[in-house]
């Protein structure tokens, strides 16, 4: 068989949870760079209005979609507003939450915590997934899950993150086992990237030099370094990748 293989993701759109800061809105961007459609989705209104226009000055269509992804039916109808209107070719689950009340030791972790660091990570992706096969599997699409290191390895008093990480990397899987040949299922396995999420790590000297003296790169990545690996699973040049998890973490997991 022959294969055109396309860095280029023209004529898609894409949507991406998350997308209005950070990893999120980074890979919302470089998805325009690369000719697509993209929908962010966040819920506080002014971020997220200023990524949609940092998409629309990449010269492609944007949409407003203010939305709660732990509420499963408003991201059921927004999904398929976008799906009348542009269609879907790529979703990205890059939603995320590390509360304080999730951190420390198993006892210090609050009910709380536990239960919206799962919302958001694991079921909210599970949930825009299945909001969104119907879409991809009429476009062939590909959806890519923005999980982490530690979705691969342990990371102490980071228990709730961890798990819905390792749930993320699981589901990741066994969707790409269920969808296939029709759709792709790939998950990114990020490692310390210079985000809101890691302002107070980067502020502390001290945590800011052992997480870079463990790093083989030395140093936090930037969010756009997170951008190109997921424009890349999402294009054709990855037409033969699915069920897979990509580190890009600066080598953190190769030790």
């Amino acid at each position: 068989m022959d294969v055109a293989l396309e860095f280029g993701l023209e004529d898609t759109t894409a949507v991406v949870t998350g997308g209005s800061r950070g990893i999120g809105r980074a890979i919302s961007v470089g998805f325009a760079e690369a000719g697509a459609n993209v929908v962010p989705l966040a819920r506080d209104e002014s971020t997220l209005e200023t990524a949609v226009e940092a998409v629309r000055d990449r010269g492609v269509e944007s949409r407003f979609e203010p939305v709660d992804v732990t509420d499963h039916a408003a991201v059921d109808g927004c999904v398929d507003r976008i799906a009348d209107d542009l269609g879907v070719d790529v979703v990205v689950n890059n939603a995320g939450v590390n509360p304080d009340s999730a951190l420390g030791r198993p006892g210090d972790v609050t009910d709380a915590g536990l239960r919206q660091v799962i919302d958001v990570n694991l079921e909210a992706a599970f949930a825009c997934a299945r909001a969104a096969e119907p879409a991809l599997r009429a476009s062939g699409g590909t959806l890519v899950n923005v999980a982490s290191v530690g979705g691969l390895v342990g990371l102490p008093r980071q228990h709730p993150y961890v798990a819905s990480k390792h749930g993320l990397v699981g589901l990741t899987r066994s969707l790409a086992l269920d969808w296939a040949p029709a759709v792709r299922v790939n998950c990114l396995a990020p490692g310390y990237v210079a985000t809101d999420l890691t302002a107070d790590l980067r502020a502390d000297e001290d945590l800011r030099a052992s997480i870079e003296d463990r790093t083989p790169l030395d140093r936090f990545a930037d969010p756009a370094e997170i951008a190109g690996p997921a424009v890349f699973l999402a294009s054709d040049l990855a037409s033969y990748v699915t069920g897979a998890t990509l580190s890009v973490d600066g080598g953190w997991t190769a030790r």
